[in-house]
């Protein structure tokens, strides 16, 4: 059974205290080694300055250098040894290694944004955005759409992030796409006609809620934290999109119908209220029929009513 390993993170010895001392020691030793050869000392006190100097030498490669936003995991003898995230000149112990298996896709993304990729094995704690691949999901009501996303992330524990995934950056886009279709699957992608429930296309913010949650249940494994995550790509699959454009345009058509047909209407029964409050002119019921009819006709119409002029009656 695989051990979740979780961060530690080191107080190391400043870089330049170190620094001073590896200087003294490899002077002592030159200087050592001249008076030997003056013959001034004896060769045994050599032998030992010989020796503090191959240790000046092992101690170069304990000097480790981090900018902001950036830290190292560090392993001793195989075994996770701890991790510095501070920015500056440190010293560790020079058998320690640092360790990062996701150097090359790490720096490809960073190369990809304009930022400068990073080096020595070193993890970046920078907020990093993943803008996936579109894909073909099926909505709620089972229709494909095409849907793609744009995540921000950045790494939180750098213990979880470089030993408990094979590589963070590609688990992150994977886990992406997973969460996308669950959450795809979960409304649709338009209103219905009733305009009471969440979807794809008008429920932005919910989507965006409901897709960074999924996401950061997810990836908690790994110790990345999802900053945002928001739809940057919605349409249709191309196989329904000419279907799906007209019946949009028919339910614009019938709602638009709707507000006509109410506003004509509204002006009927005021033209009629009018007629009678003004005592303008008497109608009977077949005449107030034939009167709504033509209005309804003029204000429904599609085109401009053609007016014909009676000279008579209408009996």
């Amino acid at each position: 059974m695989n051990k979740e390993i979780c961060e530690k993170e080191l107080e190391p010895i400043s870089g330049f205290t170190m620094l001073i001392v590896v200087i003294l020691m490899m002077l002592a030793a030159v200087a050592c080694l001249a008076l030997a050869a003056a013959e001034v000392l004896p060769s045994e006190v050599v032998i030992g300055f010989i020796v503090l100097f191959v240790l000046a030498i092992i101690f170069i490669p304990g000097f480790k250098v981090l900018g902001p936003n950036e830290a190292i995991v560090l392993l001793l003898f195989g075994k996770y040894h701890g991790t510095i995230k501070r920015d500056g000149f440190f010293w560790v112990n020079p058998f320690c290694t640092a360790f990062n298996p996701t150097k090359k896709s790490l720096s490809e993304v960073l190369v990809s944004q304009g930022s400068v990729p990073l080096s020595a094995n070193k993890l970046s704690l920078k907020a990093i955005t993943l803008n996936n691949a579109k894909q073909k999901v099926n909505d709620e009501d089972g229709n494909p759409i095409e849907i793609g996303v744009v995540v921000t992330w950045r790494v939180v524990d750098t213990a979880k992030a470089v030993f408990n995934v094979e590589n963070y950056v590609e688990f992150v886009s994977v886990q992406a796409d997973a969460a996308i279709r669950h959450v795809a699957r979960l409304y649709p992608y338009d209103m219905s006609e009733q305009g009471d429930e969440k979807s794809l296309r008008s429920s932005t913010q919910e989507i965006a809620n409901d897709l960074k949650c999924e996401l950061n249940n997810r990836i908690e494994i790994a110790g990345i934290e999802i900053l945002e995550a928001r739809i940057a790509h919605l349409a249709y699959a191309p196989e329904i999109v000419s279907a799906m454009l007209q019946r949009q345009q028919a339910r614009a058509i019938i709602i638009a119908r709707q507000k006509i047909v109410e506003g004509a209407v509204g002006m009927v029964d005021m033209a009629l209220k009018m007629l009678n409050e003004g005592n303008i002119v008497e109608l009977d019921d077949e005449r107030k029929a034939q009167m709504v009819s033509n209005l309804l006709v003029v204000l429904c119409g599609n085109k401009d009513a053609q007016p014909i002029v009676n000279s008579g009656t209408i009996y």
